[in-house]
């Protein structure tokens, strides 16, 4: 096979001037005005031999939302695993996930069969405020396990969220695995809450999988 001389596809130098990482860039050099960031190259070099200089630019550039700061960035950085980053830092993780309001996109869903959806930054916050306010109602708390019996869909996207929100613990695992493939992962973390498909949509067929989820619980 020959090698592809020319790329496929090039993005303006407007494009990129307005890309995130090309941000992000200006945002280090007027930090750290001795550091060579000029392009993706010296941003990686520099980004692992000043780890914690970098880390903690990314944490101010994303501005991320925090209940208690961390002083320092990483402990053990020389162990992997076994590295600690951010280690006094408190944080929800769907709190900084749906910060943004607005109608603009947040999710596109493109399904097997082709059908298409999309929901907007509102929609979902929406969403993940009803579900999180049932799950809460159903008695989970910080620490709890949830797990979503669930395909490759939105409102998988919704329920993560909504667990996570309440500080609990997400798994999920696709209809499609099987469903001693999904006892044996649900059993391991012994969640509190389970959420069910409705149905599984492919090319080839429209199947309801609710009645095999309700005997989940009695297994």
């Amino acid at each position: 096979m020959s090698a592809i001389e020319q790329p496929l596809w090039q993005p303006s130098a407007e494009r990129i001037a307005r890309s995130q990482l090309a941000q992000f860039t200006a945002f280090v050099k007027a930090r750290f005005p001795e550091a060579e960031v000029s392009d993706y190259q010296q941003l990686h070099h520099w980004s692992i031999t000043a780890t914690e200089d970098f880390w903690r630019s990314i944490w101010d550039y994303c501005d991320v939302i925090s209940s208690q700061s961390s002083e320092r960035v990483v402990t053990d950085l020389d162990r992997m695993p076994g590295a600690s980053w951010f280690p006094e830092a408190q944080l929800n993780f769907a709190e900084n996930l749906l910060r943004r309001r607005g109608d603009s996109t947040a999710i596109v869903s493109l399904l097997e069969n082709g059908t298409r959806s999309e929901i907007s930054f509102d929609a979902l916050y929406a969403q993940v405020a009803v579900l999180s306010a049932a799950l809460k109602s159903h008695g989970v708390v910080a620490g709890d396990r949830v797990a979503g019996f669930m395909p490759n869909v939105t409102e998988t996207v919704v329920a993560m969220l909504a667990a996570t929100s309440l500080g609990a613990v997400w798994t999920s695992c696709s209809p499609d695995f099987g469903f001693q493939g999904v006892m044996d992962r649900f059993g391991q973390v012994e969640p509190k809450c389970s959420l069910p498909p409705t149905v599984t949509t492919t090319t080839e067929n429209h199947t309801t999988r609710s009645p095999r989820f309700a005997s989940l619980p009695k297994r």
